[in-house]
């Protein structure tokens, strides 16, 4: 985040932010969105840092100073919106913004449960606008019907989103809003490009690449500077050659 936001953000009055909500007593946004970079992957890849928001557990709700009703999705991601704002005051309100998140995510776990991610959460989502809510399982339906499901709002109504299964460990949906595959695959979220026929990299797949290719222009240098050196033998042996040819000529 920028610096000066940060400090904008430190210095606004309590009473224009969100209120402050309780930490969350799970581990599966660290284990399944952070720790693979999801989030600065996400935002890259759509390119705008004015207008584009991809934040996790950030506060959803009619207006700012709400506590009932609102809602704290996973993943967020805004287009064309006032990032700053959602910034300074801590939450995403959609009267301000005058619009709801494209999308948003939750990852199922054991505290948050079937009941409230497939029942309460999606009828507060379908309520707000948002226009796609995707629901994804790590542990395979323990906590949820689903290992992936997805819905979109058609006439304010939410209808599921098609979800085809590849085989035992291979699940995905496609993404409208996103133009962007959601997949699950071996109990993990990746995040699939249609259009570039490419996964989005993790942070560790993005450090692999770099070091391949450090290691690839390496071997090159090494092997432009092994070959000099021969070509540098070889004419050396050729000059030593033609020495001995002028010597038996001349003697």
């Amino acid at each position: 985040m920028d610096v000066k936001l940060l400090k904008k953000a430190n210095s606004a009055n309590p009473g224009e932010r969100f209120p402050e909500f309780p930490p969350r007593e799970d581990m599966n946004n660290p284990l399944f969105l952070y720790r693979q970079g999801y989030m600065t992957t996400l935002y890259r890849h759509f390119g705008s840092q004015e207008n584009t928001i991809v934040l996790s557990e950030t506060p959803l709700a009619w207006h700012h100073h709400q506590w009932e009703g609102t809602l704290i999705p996973d993943l967020l991601v805004a287009f064309d919106v006032d990032a700053e704002d959602v910034v300074v005051r801590r939450g995403y309100a959609v009267s301000y913004q005058g619009k709801a998140p494209e999308f948003v995510l939750e990852v199922a776990s054991e505290s948050t449960g079937r009941q409230r991610d497939e029942g309460a959460k999606r009828e507060g989502y379908q309520a707000y606008g948002v226009q796609e809510y995707w629901r994804y399982d790590p542990s395979g339906g323990q906590f949820h019907r689903q290992h992936l499901a997805g819905d979109r709002l058609v006439d304010g109504v939410y209808q599921p989103i098609t979800v085809h299964q590849t085989d035992a460990t291979h699940f995905w949906g496609h993404s409208e809003v996103l133009n962007l595959d959601l997949c699950w695959e071996d109990n993990y979220l990746r995040w699939w490009d249609p259009s570039a026929r490419r996964y989005l990299a993790t942070h560790n797949e993005e450090a692999d690449a770099r070091i391949e290719e450090r290691n690839a222009r390496i071997a090159e240098q090494n092997a432009r500077i092994a070959a000099e050196a021969d070509a540098e033998v070889f004419r050396d042996r050729v000059r030593e050659l033609e020495e001995e040819l002028r010597r038996y000529r001349s003697g």
